[in-house]
């Protein structure tokens, strides 16, 4: 089920695609990297938690400023066109 349980400012949407984009972009390179060449893959690795921690934390600032409702097993969502944040449970 999928429930609309608020909204972002644009540059605040425009903060967490910055950091989806990233996070995704890591993935990606993680696939193709191997562990070969040590100096790159320890840089993947300490960037891929640096971005998820930064990622995270957004979800955690963002929802104690607007009070988002939460669920168990359930996550938000972000639609980036309208700015809505949608809680997600199974």
């Amino acid at each position: 089920m999928k429930k609309i349980v608020g909204r972002v400012s644009e540059d605040e949407r425009n903060e967490i695609l910055t950091l989806f984009e990233r996070r995704n972009g890591l993935r990606e390179l993680a696939k193709a990297l191997t562990a070969d060449d040590t100096k790159l893959y320890n840089r993947l690795v300490a960037d891929m938690g640096k971005t998820a921690t930064s990622f995270q934390g957004w979800w955690d600032r963002m929802s104690e400023k607007y009070g988002w409702e939460r669920a168990e097993n359930g996550n938000w969502e972000i639609d980036f066109k309208s700015c809505e944040i949608y809680l997600v449970t199974p």
